[in-house]
């Protein structure tokens, strides 16, 4: 089981995926090919996700989108789990043990620990969101949560 890094080691990872990411999606518009990139090199750089992806609102619904990891849910109401409860706050939500957190969809019985960042467009509407899992406990903290909202932030930029 790949280790939970330092404060200061996530800190180099997040500015190096960062880099990587910035550098990558320059001058690419399609948001699409924007989330396959970030599930794929926060995928590759991080040994504790699990699962790396998004889920995308399509007609009121979070759809599966662009992941790496074992096969994720399909659909997910925006009144269940994780997904759908950081899609209806709009905000960030750590959740450091999924078996405590009350509706969490078990689209994996591996996941032990989740955060979910919505992404929102310049109106305030939640496009989709990012979706990380752990299978470790307690794998995400206050780092993760800012990195993770900065890269959207600077992704999904409009």
């Amino acid at each position: 089981m790949p280790k939970i890094p330092s404060a200061e080691a996530k800190e180099t990872l997040y500015r190096v995926a960062m880099d990587k990411i910035t550098s990558m999606l320059d001058g690419e518009s399609n948001e699409i090919a924007r989330m396959a990139t970030v599930s794929s090199i926060l995928a590759g750089d991080f040994d504790y996700f699990y699962w790396t992806g998004f889920y995308r609102v399509v007609d009121g619904v979070l759809v599966v989108g662009p992941y790496q990891g074992t096969p994720g849910c399909l659909r997910i109401t925006l009144d269940r789990g994780v997904c759908g409860a950081a899609a209806s706050r709009k905000k960030t939500i750590l959740v450091p043990d999924t078996h405590a957190f009350p509706g969490h969809i078990a689209c994996d019985a591996r996941s032990l620990s989740e955060i979910v960042v919505p992404v929102l467009d310049a109106a305030g509407n939640v496009l989709a969101v990012l979706d990380v899992d752990s299978d470790q406990l307690s794998a995400f903290d206050a780092i993760d949560q800012k990195w993770l909202e900065t890269i959207i932030a600077t992704v999904f930029a409009e």
